[in-house]
């Protein structure tokens, strides 16, 4: 099993954990990447992400700076410490133990728009890369041409290794979209987090954002590999199976009801 998750605009480089770091798979792409942002004015960068003056500067200064790190320094850190966020607050990464750090790091991929597909113990420096961003490069017009069917075929190898077919999306489209079209073979299981809002279900960002670290952070405690054991997904305090309830739609895998992401939020507390 392999579950997919978005990165975080905001990073935190000031913690500090005693792991083993590892090296992105993409380097030698990133740094292409990072050689076409470097000719970049803080102007252009602005104008190309939609930032404002002090961002633009700010990400310009790091595109300069930038370097194919693959140890620890003050600024080069694992992914999984460093993405901040309403995602990486609920899947509360600095609560893991080492078998959860161990399990995590077989399991949980980050999709990235500079790095392409992170393990959770990938060193990165800082960057700002959204995956839609529209930046012309050797390969085509944008990101999802630049990387075409490298992270796909990396996450094919990663299940083979699993001896898995199933994939659990917590990512958002903009970044799934970069897996591309995958094999009738596997399994894409894809949870729902709504709210319901003016008699309809509603998708709020804040909270499902929160939802999918939520849910993350349970697969990982709870060392979950099988599609049909996310069904389990519990309500922290009375141990009441959120599915039962009417609370997660996993998508088209099973046909259940929408989620209240609001709810999970205010119930699903880890603790």
């Amino acid at each position: 099993m392999i579950v997919l998750l978005s990165p975080a605009k905001t990073l935190d480089y000031t913690k500090e954990f005693d792991v083993e770091p590892t090296a992105p798979a993409f380097l030698s792409d990133s740094a292409k990447l990072i050689k076409e942002l470097k000719t970049k004015e803080p102007k252009d960068i602005a104008s190309l992400m939609g930032l404002s003056d002090k961002l633009a500067t700010l990400n310009f200064d790091r595109y300069q700076s930038w370097s194919a790190a693959k140890k620890m320094s003050a600024d080069s850190q694992p992914a999984l410490f460093v993405f901040q966020g309403d995602v990486y607050q609920g899947l509360q990464a600095d609560t893991f133990n080492k078998k959860d750090i161990t399990f995590a790091q077989k399991h949980l991929r980050i999709l990235s728009g500079l790095y392409g597909e992170l393990r959770p113990l990938d060193v990165i420096k800082p960057y700002r890369l959204e995956m839609g961003t529209k930046l012309a490069n050797s390969k085509g017009k944008n990101l999802y041409e630049f990387w075409g069917n490298k992270v796909q075929e990396n996450i094919l190898k990663e299940l083979k290794a699993n001896n898995s077919n199933l994939i659990v999306n917590l990512a958002s489209k903009e970044y799934f979209t970069v897996v591309g079209s995958l094999p009738k073979e596997v399994e894409v299981v894809s949870p729902v987090f709504k709210d319901f809002k003016n008699g309809e279900y509603k998708l709020i960002s804040f909270y499902a954002k929160k939802a999918r670290g939520y849910m993350s952070h349970w697969m990982i405690k709870n060392k979950v590999t099988k599609s049909e054991d996310l069904k389990n997904f519990i309500k922290k305090r009375t141990n009441e199976k959120l599915v039962e309830l009417g609370y997660l739609d996993l998508g088209n895998y099973f046909p259940f009801v929408e989620a209240s992401a609001k709810e999970l939020d205010w119930f699903y507390h880890l603790t």
